[in-house]
């Protein structure tokens, strides 16, 4: 029996055919030897992030039960809100359970109602957004939290801005949603919009999504949240709160839009950006940010491994673009050439096609980050299946505003330099790389995330 998603009465089929194929082709040597335990305990134990942890990651348990060859699987409530059985039965009529409970991403790595990681009750730690440094610090014991083996990027996710179907404003800038979300703004007509009063909706503080709102939009501005906005534990229903609500204003994740209107976000001096799948890919959209798994970075069992790697495949890439969020696949797109942009950008845009990837850094390091490392095995699948391994492909380096163009533009081209090294140990060698220094921002140079957002390598295809 395919796998289904149960919540109370309501059942939807998680998997299409074509997608059942892809994960059978994708199922490994490996998978066929994972054990079941034989006192019925969990094979693997998901806590933290509500927005990985509501649907993302059980359909994921889900897809690898289908590809470990498992019968009448499906994901149920518990009496517990926010936690979910994932159940299955072997070929011989075996059991097979894992858990989740989604209850914010500070729970998954600090155990404040649930235990994570550090007491050994949680295999996984779901997150929003990256390991805290007082995190990190605090697990430290177990080794590196930010190795390659302990932070996994599962899929993007953009933090949509979200008001009434209704509101005519379509567009904020970073500063009027600090403004608006600190209680300085009370009236949409301040914004152009009609003579309503501002209401406030913001998910609670253990919840990484608000985390992520907190650094990229309050912190940023040297805001705090007004103590009128009300407060949720889960995405979608702090949307369906705001299609009720004309004067409403909120941010979810892209999975939880619902019927609310999304609004196009500027920041700095980029241009302002609604959160479209291809823009959050390439994490352009100012407000876009990663989805985690954080695993023991010694320790990890099979089907941890097992987990991770389903995760990382086309088949696993495919149920999270089915679960609402924006997969990590490779694709070419066109990019509109607009006047403003530099003379070389435009013949660029004009001649080529953009992939959806950027490279990006370690903070304060030359060192391509941990998603920058699987992203390279994805460009050279992409290029290799598109016969574009020689002298069809492009890198243009991006750099944040240093104060001297020169430096700027020298080190953006050595960026890019940087990713060229590592696709030629792979096989690939490019048509040409450029730096364009600080040219063509997407993220305010007034604050450290916005800077690592403008340190970027993009990669074009003719």
């Amino acid at each position: 029996m395919a796998p289904c998603f149960a919540a109370g009465r309501f059942w939807i089929r998680l998997f299409s055919p074509l997608l059942l194929a892809v994960a059978a082709s994708s199922s490994t040597g490996a998978l066929a030897a994972l054990p079941i335990p034989a006192d019925g305990s969990a094979v693997l134990r998901i806590h933290g992030s509500n927005t990985v942890g509501a649907k993302l990651a059980p359909m994921l348990i889900a897809g690898l039960f289908e590809a470990e060859g498992f019968q009448d699987i499906s994901i149920r409530p518990t009496e517990v809100e926010n936690e979910q059985r994932v159940t299955a039965r072997t070929p011989q009529g075996k059991a097979v359970i894992a858990t989740v409970a989604a209850h914010g991403t500070g729970t998954g790595f600090a155990g404040l109602k649930f235990a994570g990681l550090k007491n050994g009750q949680g295999d996984l730690a779901a997150a929003s957004r990256p390991i805290k440094t007082s995190e990190r610090a605090e697990l430290a014991e177990l080794g590196d939290m930010r190795s390659a083996k302990a932070e996994q990027v599962i899929a993007i996710d953009g933090l949509a801005i979200v008001v009434h179907p209704g509101n005519p404003v379509d567009s904020l800038t970073t500063t009027q949603l600090a403004r608006l979300f600190a209680g300085e703004i009370r009236n949409w007509r301040e914004l152009g919009g009609q003579d309503l009063p501002v209401r406030l909706h913001a998910r609670d503080d253990r919840s990484g999504t608000y985390d992520t709102f907190n650094e990229l939009v309050l912190a940023r501005q040297g805001k705090s949240l007004w103590s009128d906005a009300r407060r949720y534990e889960s995405n979608d229903e702090l949307s369906r709160a705001v299609t009720l609500d004309a004067g409403a204003i909120g941010f979810t994740g892209l999975a939880s839009l619902g019927k609310a209107k999304a609004l196009a976000i500027a920041d700095g001096d980029s241009q302002p950006m609604l959160p479209s799948r291809a823009l959050v890919a390439a994490e352009d959209y100012p407000l876009s940010r990663r989805l985690f798994l954080y695993a023991h970075p010694r320790k990890q069992s099979p089907w941890t491994e097992a987990y991770i790697e389903f995760i990382h495949s086309k088949a696993g890439q495919t149920i999270v673009e089915r679960s609402g969020y924006v997969a990590q696949h490779v694709e070419a797109i066109r990019q509109t050439a607009l006047a403003d942009m530099p003379a070389f950008y435009q013949q660029l845009a004009s001649e080529a096609q953009r992939l959806t990837v950027n490279f990006r850094f370690e903070e304060g390091s030359a060192q391509l980050d941990n998603k920058a490392q699987r992203d390279l095995e994805r460009v050279v699948e992409y290029l290799r299946d598109n016969g574009k391994l020689t002298d069809s492909a492009a890198l243009v380096g991006f750099g944040d505003a240093t104060g001297d163009p020169a430096r700027a533009a020298l080190l953006s081209k050595l960026r890019a330099m940087t990713v060229r090294r590592e696709l030629n140990k792979r096989g690939v060698f490019l048509k040409e790389i450029n730096g364009m220094g600080s040219e063509l921002p997407v993220a305010s140079n007034d604050a450290g995330s916005g800077r690592v957002k403008n340190r970027r390598v993009e990669v074009w295809v003719y």
